[in-house]
């Protein structure tokens, strides 16, 4: 694939003062309300999962109260970024109606930012009307698995309320994502994607420092795909932007290892901690403390 003109200006070396501020630029993630989070280490972002058919938990945080009381527990572990989602994207889910995501993130997200002020809060959203009802009620960034894929209303939603915004990559939805996904050459297939993604978005008048990207592990992907891109990680800094990194207690871990569902933190935390060595800064994880230890012990070791 020829590199595009942000890729080239991306990777051009660093020679003059002025190029160190631009390096630092760069590491920081633009979110709503004038809110950032600086991403030159790594952060950590707690999974709140307000669903009662979660792949991971069960639906045990499904209420308002518990999902809340889970929230302020990632917290103490020391999550930078909390994300909230009404909806399971796990492959085969079905979807649920606006009125029901809203209703189930909502409540929790207003909590918890009443809570904790000082905490940034994502909503794990692709539609328009949960993301807009989400945003009033004290979330600063979108986490939309869909790449604006699903609701094209979101881009508008995203263009005038300037949250932060995940870029992630699938393929296909969740309820068939999983069938037979096939790539030529899964790395420069999302390049390409990143690169029309970012060029949609800024066009659409949200600045490229609002957004991170995310190569979707386990999204419309094979077990031999999750590991090319996870070998190739640094690969995808190459638009200047941070990598964000969803592969907590995915079933590629269940494929190599044996693990069940309920056995992948160590798998998840060991591998966290290897990606941030290959270029991934922000980790949305179910665990936040072992994440974070062994995030903490990489770059001891790395020095």
């Amino acid at each position: 694939m020829r590199p595009t003109m942000r890729q080239i200006r991306s990777t051009a070396p660093i020679s003059g003062p002025g190029d160190s501020m631009e390096q630092d630029m760069a590491s920081i993630w633009r979110l709503g309300g004038g809110r950032t989070l600086d991403c030159s280490g790594d952060r950590v972002i707690g999974i709140v999962n307000a669903t009662p058919d979660s792949f991971y938990d069960g639906g045990r945080h499904g209420d308002v109260a518990a999902a809340v009381s889970h929230g302020l527990r990632l917290a103490g572990e020391g999550a930078d970024m909390l994300d909230i989602g009404g909806e399971s994207t796990r492959p085969g889910a079905a979807p649920v109606t606006d009125a029901e995501e809203i209703d189930r993130v909502v409540p929790v997200i207003a909590e918890l930012a009443r809570r904790l002020p000082d905490m940034p809060i994502a909503v794990d959203t692709y539609r328009a009307g949960c993301a807009t009802a989400a945003l009033a009620a004290g979330a600063c960034a979108v986490n939309d698995v869909s790449g604006l894929a699903f609701d094209p209303a979101l881009l508008e939603v995203v263009a005038q309320r300037q949250p932060g915004y995940v870029l992630m990559h699938t393929k296909g939805r969740p309820d068939v994502m999983q069938r037979d996904p096939r790539y030529d050459d899964v790395i420069g297939e999302i390049l390409a994607y990143f690169e029309q993604g970012l060029t949609r978005l800024t066009r659409a008048g949200l600045p490229e420092d609002h957004v991170v990207l995310d190569p979707g592990i386990g999204f419309g992907k094979l077990s031999e795909h999750n590991l090319e891109i996870l070998r190739n990680l640094e690969r995808f800094t190459v638009f200047g932007r941070p990598v964000y990194l969803g592969l907590s207690n995915k079933s590629f871990f269940g494929a190599l290892l044996g693990l069940p569902v309920g056995e992948r933190t160590v798998a998840t935390a060991v591998a966290s901690a290897l990606c941030a060595g290959r270029g991934a800064r922000l980790h949305r994880v179910h665990d936040v403390a072992a994440v974070k230890q062994a995030l903490g012990l990489a770059a001891a070791l790395a020095g």
